[in-house]
């Protein structure tokens, strides 16, 4: 029997080839595009036979490849008094080299300590770049040791089910930046919105997608145009406009809100399986008589709420930064000092439940609580030339996770215990590894 399908579920089917594709802004000609029809255009009806659904195509995992003995044996131990989820390890290509010279990073594959495989990715730190850490994660209760195997092997491309984070430049909606994890999803406004016929808008606040389903949805909703209606995915109803949104910075001046316009260029430097590194750069701005060009770099890694920011400023001096909340109908804004952390909590438009969102700075730094009409603002110091860190995060009740003001409260809480009690690795040569050459001892002098 034949049964006409959805525009959705013909969508996931066509996208599943197309998640790995990263383009950065303009695209390389070698980035392929997705396409998406006009949002006027009628919807698509495909004929098929039955069953009526298309399931998603899952991609096995490709067996694992026959591994060397052990080059570096790496304990990790958790000495906070409170569990880890999904806990991203960082192994830098120098630290790996001093304990396995002969180690190549794109052929070392992660095991634990059972000898079964770990999802794994390397990542350059820079667009261009050779990849130059290695990225994995694990869960950890208190208090808890777990030893990892680092072996040579093949490295095999990872199957797009293992894919937890995506982010692109989309030309076809006016220059957009969007980007997700498994739990949240956000976007930035590019140079095209500015000019458009239709909304035309300048904003660097940063925009909030709430999803309820921890499958990749950026390029379905883009292909659709359809996202600001909840088909049982989530669904766009946060509004920006020109405030902060959740996260946008500027510079504090006089008492007032600096900002740039719209992101000029992207650039994607890692994508995937397990964290996304991308760019945005904003062309100089007057604050308060002082040119002011910024780069911001956005990291987000699987199963994290929160967004890494590094924001650096082409000016010598020293400035303020505001990174800001937007304020919204009904939301309560709780500023702690504890953790250097600004966060609402607010209903979502169209009676589409609540949205959580919160700012907050690296330890050790300190920020001072300001308003202006339509923004909560941490404020804090900057220095010339150096990137400055913060954290920026969101969700939504109706996901499931965090589903309260309380709730999202002690999320944040937990999130600055985290970065407070980073994870302690050891890293030890294993059989496999090749010791470093020892110097030949200079001749002595006749």
């Amino acid at each position: 029997m034949n049964t006409t399908l959805s525009t959705r579920t013909f969508t996931r089917a066509l996208l599943v080839p197309s998640l790995l594709a990263a383009c950065g802004s303009p695209p390389e000609a070698a980035c392929p595009t997705v396409p998406v029809p006009a949002a006027s255009a009628a919807p698509v009806a495909v004929v098929a036979t039955a069953p009526s659904a298309v399931p998603l195509p899952v991609v096995p995992a490709p067996p694992p490849e026959p591994a060397g003995p052990d080059l570096i044996i790496v304990s990790v131990t958790n000495s906070a008094s409170f569990a880890r989820t999904k806990e991203s390890i960082t192994l830098t290509l120098d630290e790996l080299e001093k304990v396995a010279p002969s180690l190549e990073l794109r052929k070392t594959l992660v095991f634990d300590a059972a000898g079964t495989p770990v999802l794994s990715q390397v990542a350059a730190t820079s667009a261009g770049a050779d990849p130059s850490e290695l990225i994995f994660q694990a869960d950890f209760i208190a208090g808890e040791t777990k030893s990892f195997r680092l072996r040579a092997g093949e490295r095999k491309l990872a199957p797009t089910s293992a894919y937890q984070v995506y982010g692109r430049f989309v030309r076809e909606r006016h220059d957009d930046f969007a980007w997700e994890n498994d739990l949240v999803a956000h976007r930035m406004y590019g140079p095209d919105l500015e000019t458009t016929k239709k909304e035309p808008l300048v904003s660097s606040g940063i925009d909030v997608w709430a999803k309820r389903v921890p499958r990749l949805l950026v390029n379905e909703w883009y292909m659709t145009d359809d996202y600001h209606q909840d088909h049982g995915d989530g669904a766009d109803f946060y509004s920006v406009g020109k405030t902060r949104g959740c996260g946008g910075d500027g510079l504090w001046v006089k008492d007032k809100l600096s900002v740039s316009r719209n992101f000029t260029t992207s650039r994607v430097i890692a994508n995937g399986p397990i964290r996304l590194i991308f760019e945005l750069d904003y062309a100089p701005w007057d604050a308060g008589g002082v040119k002011v060009g910024e780069t911001k770099r956005i990291t987000l890694d699987a199963g994290s709420f929160f967004n890494r920011f590094e924001s650096t400023f082409s000016t010598k001096k020293a400035l303020p930064v505001a990174i800001g909340v937007a304020k919204h109908p009904g939301n309560a804004e709780v500023f702690d000092s504890g953790t250097e952390s600004l966060r609402v909590w607010e209903p979502a438009d169209g009676k589409n439940g609540n949205y959580g969102c919160a700012v907050m700075l690296p330890p050790g730094s300190s920020g001072a609580e300001k308003q202006t009409d339509d923004n909560y603002l941490l404020v804090t110091s900057s220095k010339p030339g150096e990137p400055l860190r913060y954290f920026a995060g969101s969700t939504w009740d109706r996901a499931g996770h965090v589903t309260s003001a309380d709730a999202w409260g002690e999320t944040v809480r937990k999130f600055a215990a985290r970065l407070a009690w980073p994870l302690k690795v050891a890293l030890v040569a294993g059989p496999g590894a090749t010791p470093a050459p020892t110097p030949t001892p200079a001749p002595k002098a006749p």
